[in-house]
């Protein structure tokens, strides 16, 4: 009876080495925290605005981890936080008048429209993520202050911790979508 416990023990313990080598090798527990959620509006709006489709999807997991009723306490909306102001000039500059802003579709086209903005101001994945987050007029102030920036085009340092923060973020998660879905 103790051998069989034993053997019983032993296979377990194979069992559940052999579970976890497989489960690291496979990538499931990147995959399950790096979903491809709605990349049907993803693809179709970054192809659309020239704009990455990992920098969405990275933006998309570090603003709302894809709930499309997120809110935040600045009242910026839905799966891409989108803030109110930014909300009336895509209405202005789309011709939309009245919009569903917690809309997936609605609302990561406005999201990758204003990315497109973003990245013909800046032409920089760190700046474009950083005012994606502290605001385009920040960077611009960070960009001509010799504290935050040495030659007026990248910055050396953000001051705003949240803001440093997210851009460390958004990094990493699209570093993470690139080495799972890239080969796709």
């Amino acid at each position: 009876m103790i051998r069989h416990k034993k053997k019983h023990s032993i296979l377990s313990v194979v069992i559940f080495v052999a579970l976890i080598v497989l489960v690291s090798r496979s990538n499931i527990l990147d995959k399950l925290s790096h979903p491809l959620h709605y990349e049907k509006y993803v693809y179709k709006y970054s192809a659309e605005y020239e704009i990455d489709p990992y920098l969405v999807f990275a933006i998309i997991r570090t603003e709302s981890k894809f709930f499309p009723y997120a809110k935040s306490r600045k009242d910026a909306k839905g799966l891409m936080q989108i803030a109110p102001i930014t909300e009336n000039w895509a209405k202005e500059e789309l011709n939309k008048t009245n919009i569903d802003i917690y809309d997936p579709k609605t609302n990561i086209k406005i999201g990758c429209w204003y990315l497109s903005k973003l990245m013909r101001q800046f032409d920089d994945i760190d700046l474009v993520i950083a005012a994606y987050n502290g605001g385009s007029g920040n960077v611009d102030k960070w960009l001509s202050d010799n504290r935050y920036s040495y030659n007026g085009i990248n910055l050396t340092n953000i001051p705003f911790k949240e803001t440093r923060q997210y851009v460390t973020k958004v990094k990493q998660a699209m570093k993470t979508y690139e080495k799972l879905y890239k080969k796709r």
